[in-house]
């Protein structure tokens, strides 16, 4: 078999199912495990992504409204991989090549793969792709057993925070810095079985844009920060311009310290195996000394509390 992965979360469950040696090309953006960095690149990005939040989104939103992308497909990279699989995606053209550019490109191998569309909204949603991929890959049975193992965790957390029977923490969970965004698709199940409760998000839904001082009035017990794409250290660094904004200094997740930034890359925006990690972090934050509880070490480089 000979698989080509246009999806970084696709990439992460194909290494994970055992079957990497038949990957034969990636996106630009495949770098877990670190291995997976050295596959052909089947991508390249037409912006420069090491720009601030706010440039990068008028970069975009220019560029999709003018009916261009922001990627561009190798096909010579394609073509030398000769794929008979190719994993793709419908959600969105922001986060990986539109998945009818890569149709057409596939049309044109010789191989006349099949392209596999894997479209995540809820977290159900992401566990049947990992069963998915297992099943299009001849490892249906490892599959199966690497969610089950994944459920094991999620019930584990619900477990432990649902014992706590407190009132659910408010949580504004920012996707994007500037313009400000709030959490989409699965992120309100993992705030709610993590024991908190977020009023901008809506299961299965887009991520939005949301004012400043609907925030304000919102009043969270904690913010977290998780650009889409950025790690702790980048978003850390954008997140400063936060508290320059009118009324930062009056939102309680301020007054008491429980201001966080997430590697939103790593664990949130990407719906692959680690998006558990991701619901084990926010339980850690949400409620400190779980961790020990639930067996996990994460650090500085997945998430800290902002310097106030």
């Amino acid at each position: 078999m000979r698989i080509c992965s246009f999806l970084p979360s696709a990439t992460e469950i194909v290494y994970a199912l055992g079957v990497e040696d038949s990957l034969l090309g990636v996106t630009h953006e495949c770098d877990y495990p670190a291995d997976a960095r050295s596959k052909p690149k089947l991508t390249k990005s037409l912006l420069a992504t090491e720009q601030d939040s706010a440039t990068i989104d008028k970069a975009v939103r220019e560029s999709l409204g003018h009916g261009a992308g922001i990627y561009e497909i190798n096909f010579d990279a394609l073509s030398k991989a000769n794929p008979d699989l190719i994993f793709a995606q419908e959600l969105c053209e922001v986060c990986a090549v539109p998945y009818g550019e890569i149709f057409r490109a596939a049309k044109k191998l010789g191989s006349n793969p099949e392209v596999v569309s894997l479209d995540t909204f809820t977290l159900s949603d992401i566990l049947a792709a990992i069963k998915t991929v297992g099943e299009k890959c001849g490892r249906l049975q490892r599959a199966e057993g690497l969610v089950e193992s994944l459920n094991e965790r999620i019930r584990k957390v619900q477990t432990l925070t649902s014992a706590k029977a407190r009132k659910k923490s408010r949580i504004f969970f920012m996707e994007w810095i500037d313009p400000i965004m709030s959490g989409g698709h699965w992120m309100p199940e993992l705030i709610e079985i993590a024991g908190g409760t977020d009023a901008f998000s809506e299961r299965g839904k887009n991520s939005k844009r949301v004012k400043w001082r609907s925030i304000i009035d919102y009043s969270p017990d904690y913010l977290i920060i998780a650009p889409c794409g950025f790690g702790v250290q980048r978003a850390a660094k954008e997140a400063e311009a936060l508290k320059g904004l009118e009324g930062w200094n009056e939102l309680p997740a301020v007054k008491n310290g429980n201001v966080y930034v997430v590697d939103g890359n790593a664990y949130f925006s990407r719906p692959g195996p680690r998006i558990v990690d991701g619901l084990e972090i926010l339980a850690e934050i949400l409620n400190p000394g779980l961790s020990s509880k639930l067996g996990t070490v994460y650090g500085e480089k997945d998430y800290t509390r902002l310097h106030l």
